[in-house]
This record gives C-alpha cells, sequence and structure tokens, in this order.
C-alpha cells in the first residue's frame, strides 16, 4: 500500500417512487458528486452508498426491481465507470445488480479502477433482514468474497449490516486487505455504525472507508449519514454529519500503525493478525463453523 487520499461521499436517492428516470438522476448525482470531490480534494478513492443508484428500499416488487438495474458488467454501472476513467480514481459504489433470474437481485459493491474497468464485483453476504429474500425481502445474497490487487493497495469490501459479522473482515484481511470500503444504507441507530465500524477496523488493523446514505429512499426510509473514515487502530479521522457532502482523509501505511493510540508516544506493541491463537480455533473450528443463536427472545 502507498499513501493516498481516500473520500466518502454521501447523498440521498431521487425523491419519490423508484423509476428507470430515478436511477438516471441517481447516477448522474453520484458521478457529479465523485467528480466534484475529486476535484476539490484530489481523492484516488472514493466511496459512496450502499445502493446508490437506487436507493436501499426499492419500494417495488422483485422482478419490477430486476428490469430497472443490469449484470455487472452492464448499464447500472456504465456511467461510473466513466466518471472513474475520466477522472483517474479508484471509486466503489453500491448498486443492486440483476441475477439470473427475475426473482434473483443481488445487492452488489463494485470497485472500478482509474481506467474504468471493474476491479471486483461484491454481493452482499449477510442481508439484513428487510432485504433478505428468505425472509420476503428482494435481495439474493453472495456467497463470495472480494479482495482486490490495486495500485493503492489490495482493497476489500463488505456492505452495511456486514459489518456485524467479524468472520467477512477477517478473511479478507487474511488475504492482505489494507482497507476494506463499506458501502452502507444504516437501518439502526448512530453509535452502532460507528461501534461496528471501528471494532472491524481495529480487529483486523485495516484502514475502514465507511460511506452511509443520507435522505429518503423511494419506500420512504430516512437515513442519518455520518460517514466514517477509521484507521487501523480505531481512531476516526474523519466524520460527516448528516447532509449530503463528502469528507477525506489521508491513508498513510507509514504511521497507520507506529502508536498504540492516537497522538502516544508509546508505539504499538501487538499485531491482532500475527496473534491469532491457530491452535485454539482449530480444535473448536466445528463448534466457530456450526449454527448457533441468541439464546435471548427477540423480534
Amino acid at each position: 500500500m502507498r499513501a493516498f487520499t481516500a473520500a466518502a461521499v454521501q447523498f440521498a436517492p431521487a425523491p419519490g417512487p423508484l423509476t428507470a428516470a430515478s436511477v438516471r438522476a441517481n447516477q448522474e448525482r453520484a458521478a457529479d458528486l465523485v467528480r466534484r470531490c475529486v476535484e476539490a480534494t484530489g481523492a484516488e478513492l472514493v466511496v459512496l452508498p450502499e445502493s446508490c443508484t437506487t436507493g436501499f428500499v426499492p419500494g417495488l416488487p422483485t422482478a419490477e426491481l430486476w428490469s430497472l438495474v443490469s449484470p455487472l458488467p452492464g448499464p447500472i454501472a456504465e456511467p461510473l465507470q466513466e466518471t472513474a476513467r475520466d477522472l483517474g480514481v479508484h471509486l466503489c459504489f453500491g448498486t443492486y445488480e440483476r441475477g439470473a433470474r427475475p426473482e434473483v437481485v443481488h445487492n452488489a459493491a463494485v470497485l472500478v479502477g482509474p481506467g474504468g474497468d471493474l476491479l471486483g464485483v461484491y454481493r452482499k453476504t449477510h442481508p439484513f433482514g428487510v432485504e433478505d429474500a428468505r425472509r420476503g425481502g428482494w435481495v439474493t445474497p453472495g456467497g463470495e468474497v472480494c479482495v482486490a490487487d490495486t495500485d493503492l493497495g489490495r482493497i476489500g469490501m463488505a456492505i452495511c449490516f456486514d459489518g456485524d459479522f467479524p468472520e467477512l473482515w477477517r478473511i479478507q484481511a487474511v488475504r492482505g486487505a489494507e482497507v476494506i470500503c463499506r458501502p452502507s444504507a444504516l437501518l439502526r441507530p448512530a453509535d452502532i455504525w460507528e461501534l461496528t465500524t471501528r471494532a472491524r477496523a481495529y480487529d483486523n488493523h485495516v484502514y475502514v472507508v465507511g460511506a452511509n446514505a443520507v435522505g429518503a429512499d423511494p419506500g420512504g426510509t430516512l437515513y442519518f449519514g455520518n460517514s466514517l473514515i477509521v484507521t487501523p487502530t480505531a481512531e476516526v479521522v474523519a466524520r460527516a454529519a448528516t447532509q449530503e457532502c463528502w469528507i477525506t482523509a489521508r491513508l498513510d501505511p507509514a504511521t497507520a500503525m507506529a502508536a498504540l493510540s492516537p497522538g502516544s508516544s508509546v508505539p504499538q506493541s501487538f499485531d491482532h493478525l500475527a496473534e491469532r491463537n491457530l491452535e485454539l480455533y482449530g480444535r473448536h473450528a466445528a463448534e466457530l463453523l456450526g449454527p448457533a443463536a441468541t439464546p435471548f427472545p427477540y423480534g
């Protein structure tokens, strides 16, 4: 990894019912904000929110959502690929992706390189309850982890509710991820957003760039923003409020793990990855990979 400036851009989906026109409006709005952000800050990696081409709750049947989006690569991604190519930057954004059949829609994060090519596509492996097709929602979960080699470093991706599942992030860290992008449209409190973003950065000693939606989606759900950029020692180095905006921070491998805590003269003395107790985990692999559930009633 080399030092570079990263940005998270948060914005609201086009108002009203989801249509082909509103999808185009969202693509154009996203491209405009990315362009303005890069021109103002020099960011080389820009992260946009989850499902930013449509809004998270689509407010229409799965088959209709399927018809408004496309496979990847495809028209749903092309305007943002063109933007990344024009600016010569890396761009990560969330979008719904058309699956093989009208009842199959994936919640995807796309990483585009400075040449406009798709460097990686990650399909959300932990859909949130309301979106999960297995519970009456519109999203079919993915089944693969994605870590991409880039000119900036090794970049992984996780989407919103994925932040609650440390195992996904640990796999990416073991694969060498140095930065993990977290496009989000979080439906829980802001303290959970910060807690999970900082914890996953600290657990795995990775930079996390989390872009969270603001405003209302076509289904009428409201989002609070508070996009974050977090260091490998859990320091929040950039934080947004609740309006449309961008935040930036310099990500520097030379200082990422220099001190035990921000501003401290005590050097960092441990590595969560190197100090894993692999013998212990191996003895309990069946338990770790077996089914489990909270003992407390919920729902």
